[in-house]
């Protein structure tokens, strides 16, 4: 089985980040491919970036080798306009990793970057028709790009958004909200005591099963 992991931004470190989390995430024998959109933004935030990576992230799913396909940003950039030029599943972080928290049966909240990316999040929880399901959307005004510069002070505002998340919204899991956070989850659940839930690995596995049950014999 082949998996196409499409990073909209074009960030390669983020990418290599995205490929790892995506390889620990699938069953022996998947094989993963990930992409670096070099003609996007160095990174997603807010509307205008998604729209400013759709034309480069589309160019790269045309034609592609691939048994399901993952969109490795939590705004789910152009995730309709990728199903409808596929012929093969395409699965959104947002998406599947609140789905997943769903089914865990965990009142959840997200943790995401920037306050520019909620309103786009919310308008797409709005669209899955997941809106009631999730407790709050959190900013922890970290920019996506302080997820790649060692020494910053990333990690330490993600950790403390979670614990106002569980003080104030009663949460019982977290969707991390942003591709470039995949590294973060194992280390954030351990300290908070709590599921949290990376989008990429949660992608990842859904779209693998999404490949299956629509695996032609």
């Amino acid at each position: 089985m082949r998996l196409l992991v499409i990073n909209p931004n074009a960030t390669a470190s983020m990418t290599e980040k995205i490929a790892i989390a995506a390889r620990a995430a699938v069953p022996a024998g998947v094989e993963v491919t990930a992409l670096t959109n070099h003609a996007g933004p160095a990174s997603i935030q807010g509307p205008a970036d998604g729209l400013a990576a759709t034309a480069g992230l589309l160019d790269l799913l045309r034609g592609a080798q691939a048994d399901a396909i993952v969109i490795a940003c939590f705004d789910d950039t152009a995730l309709a306009e990728a199903r409808a030029l596929a012929n093969v599943p395409v699965v959104g972080l947002c998406e599947a990793a609140c789905h997943a928290a769903m089914m865990l049966g965990k009142g959840y909240s997200i943790v995401t970057t920037l306050s520019v990316s909620v309103p786009v999040i919310a308008e797409n929880l709005q669209a899955y028709g997941l809106a009631t399901s999730c407790l709050r959307i959190r900013a922890s005004e970290v920019p996506v790009l302080d997820l790649e510069r060692e020494g910053s002070a990333a990690e330490a505002k993600i950790s403390a958004e979670i614990g106002r998340a569980v003080s104030e919204d009663h949460a019982q899991a977290i969707v991390l909200g942003c591709a470039g956070m995949a590294d973060l989850a194992r280390r954030l659940s351990d300290a908070h005591g709590l599921v949290v839930i990376d989008g990429v690995a949660a992608a990842c596995g859904m779209a693998v099963v999404l490949a299956g049950l629509t695996a032609k014999s």
